[in-house]
């Protein structure tokens, strides 16, 4: 029986260890398929872990990620590693981590929060808790239920 291996990247990034199940919500978040990317991307899914019983892994070919879109990762995979890849080799590898405090990249439910109205106010969370994410908006103090749904 023949076996298909994901091959290795020469340069990119590699995001590891996310939360079984969520690799979509990554991809989403890097921009793919949104995004016109000249370079390959890689999905698995399910794939048995040492740390966890189960993980996703994304390749994303040609491509290293900014702070922003590590933070907003951290919202959906909090175990995730994000190794950079520069000639085959591991160069960085960060494990991802929420900031106490979020800034522009998730917006609050409530539909009367300053930051919902039209006033120059930059969505701000406070992180509550990091593993499982959970955060309360610094304006209205709502408690946000869906944060997938709330990134920015």
């Amino acid at each position: 029986m023949k076996e298909l291996r994901v091959t290795p990247i020469k340069n990119g990034t590699v995001i590891d260890h996310i939360t079984c199940g969520a690799a979509m919500q990554v991809l989403k978040i890097i921009g793919v398929p949104d995004k016109k990317l000249n370079s390959p991307v890689s999905v698995l899914m399910h794939v048995q872990s040492k740390r966890a019983k189960w993980k996703d892994i994304v390749k994303v070919e040609d491509r290293e990620l900014n702070p922003q879109e590590m933070n907003k990762i951290a919202l959906v995979a909090p175990n995730a590693t994000i190794n950079i890849i520069r000639n085959y080799k591991v160069v960085k590898k960060y494990s991802v981590e929420l900031p106490d405090t979020i800034k522009g990249i998730v917006k609050c439910e409530n539909p009367n929060c300053i930051s919902n109205q039209k006033e120059p106010v930059e969505p701000t969370f406070d992180v509550l808790q990091k593993n499982p994410p959970s955060l309360r908006c610094h304006y209205c103090e709502r408690k946000l239920e869906n944060i997938f749904s709330n990134i920015l």
